[in-house]
């Protein structure tokens, strides 16, 4: 079996120096326990700076605004609120730990569904409301207060050619939109128009855009002077170092699916895969893993997109000459490899056919979506310091918790040796989303701690709660 990782992650330079460094990664397990979060707020201050280069060089003006939900970390909102930028809240608490951060309310918007419980507060605090629905609309002019203008965006859904969504109002429903924002009158102001988009796909972004900048011409007409076009988040991560090498893997692991070679997944696990007729077909829940597009370059290819409808000029060009200021919420784009995961070997153990598990002391759902399949290697670093000899083993790692699901990785995971007790696990780059959207507390066990590491001289361990960060440099 080869001994180099079959997945190797991508890492940043700080996180690598990290868990190359012969004393930090076993510092951070002793005096924060096992499992831990670790996020390094300078790979954050990185990304953003890449991103921002490429919205200085090719728009007039921009806003870039964090998008909290991808983590809830708050020294990822303080290096925010430190950078200068702006940040995108969809909860109660996301918005009061914004303002407590030090967001000014004009640079906080808020996107997501909301209820009354969550727009009492967002009224009363200021903020830029990226307006969800039409009842959502009709609450927001009926509880404007007295004296009061609230900046609104309206989010657009229903775009031809685009793929279904949950958000926005539907392009068919936006002559009532417009009803309703004249009956508010001047307890509204509208900004401009703003999608979501599941997709990464640059022709479904290029479509809302033009729908976007369609319907800022007919606000105009109606008498209002928008100003904004926002173009969300969703710019992709790069997590795996070696292209070809991920290709092999799911190579070999579609023809296990066949029942050629050994076999490389749990149990009946397709990973969204189908068999029909002696083929693998579909999508897997892996797919994100194969990206080489890196954010910076994603959001390059949309502003220098050709618009159809605009004679070819480019979507910068177009919001330039239309005195228009481009928006975008970027999370996982900002986290990426800002964060990981690390937990200890509980036992390994062998089963009756020969399959190998290694335990750990936390459970799949804090380090993945439930949905989704982790697809680069964990990284194991032996207890004292030094990896031991050993024979090449393929494993699955297991969870902590008593459900048959707990199965931290479904695919095999090929090692140079068996780890062992005490052994620790880091799985890279689980900021974006893996650390909180499906956080078990199942069978009473608590929290993971969140921990804040930052590279000076030395490497720095701060509760994340605690951390504040130095004034911020970007681009």
């Amino acid at each position: 079996m080869n001994t180099s990782p079959a997945l190797p992650a991508l890492l940043d330079p700080t996180v690598r120096a990290f868990l190359e460094d012969p004393v930090a990664p076993a510092q951070a397990v002793a005096r924060f326990g096992s499992p831990v979060h670790l996020v390094f707020p300078q790979v954050f201050t990185r990304n953003l700076s890449a991103l921002t280069e490429v919205a200085r060089r090719r728009t007039a003006d921009h806003r870039i605004c964090y998008a909290h939900k991808v983590n809830q970390s708050s020294a990822f909102v303080r290096t925010a609120a430190a950078a200068g930028i702006a940040i995108d809240v969809a909860s109660p608490a996301e918005l009061a730990g914004a303002l407590a951060a030090g967001f000014a309310p004009r640079r906080v918007e808020v996107t997501g569904p909301k209820g009354d419980r969550f727009l009492r507060p967002v009224l009363d605090s200021g903020a830029t409301v990226n307006v969800d629905n039409l009842w959502e609309l009709g609450r927001i002019v009926e509880s404007v207060a007295e004296g009061a203008r609230v900046p609104l965006l309206l989010r657009v859904a229903g775009v031809p050619g685009t793929p279904a969504t949950r958000f926005g109002i539907a392009l068919r429903q936006m002559s009532r939109a417009f009803e309703i924002l004249d009956d508010g009158g001047d307890r509204v102001r509208l900004l401009g128009f703003a999608f979501h988009l599941d997709s990464g796909e640059l022709a479904d972004r290029v479509h809302a855009v033009e729908a976007c900048l369609a319907l800022i011409e007919q606000a105009h007409g109606r008498g209002h002077r928008p100003s904004v076009l926002n173009i969300g988040g969703g710019l992709r991560q790069v997590f795996t170092a070696d292209v070809a090498r991920f290709d092999g893997y799911v190579h070999a692991l579609r023809e296990s699916l066949l029942g050629r070679g050994a076999p490389m997944s749990w149990g009946e696990n397709s990973f969204g895969y189908r068999i029909e007729a002696g083929a693998v077909n579909g999508t897997p829940v892996f797919h994100k893993y194969g990206n080489t597009v890196t954010a910076a370059r994603m959001l390059e290819d949309l502003l220098t997109a050709p618009l159809a409808r605009h004679g070819g000029r480019t979507m910068a060009e177009v919001a330039a000459d239309n005195l228009l200021s481009v928006w975008l919420e970027p999370g996982k784009a900002l986290v990426d490899h800002a964060g990981v995961t690390v937990a200890s070997v509980e036992f390994t153990k062998e089963l009756a056919d020969g399959t190998v598990l290694v335990a750990l002391d936390l459970s799949r759902d804090a380090v993945t979506p439930a949905d989704q399949e982790v697809m680069v290697d964990p990284i194991v670093l032996a207890r004292d310091g030094a990896d031991a000899d050993g024979t090449p083993v393929g494993v699955y790692f297991t969870g902590h918790l008593c459900l048959e699901r707990d199965m931290i990785t479904n695919h095999l995971v090929r090692l140079a040796r068996l780890p062992r007790p005490g052994d620790l696990v880091v799985f890279p780059n689980t900021a974006a989303y893996h650390m909180d959207l499906s956080a078990a507390r199942a069978c009473l066990h608590p929290p993971i701690p969140r921990v804040a590491v930052v590279l000076a001289d030395r490497f720095l361990l701060c509760p994340d709660a605690e951390y504040t960060p130095d004034p911020v440099e970007v681009g």
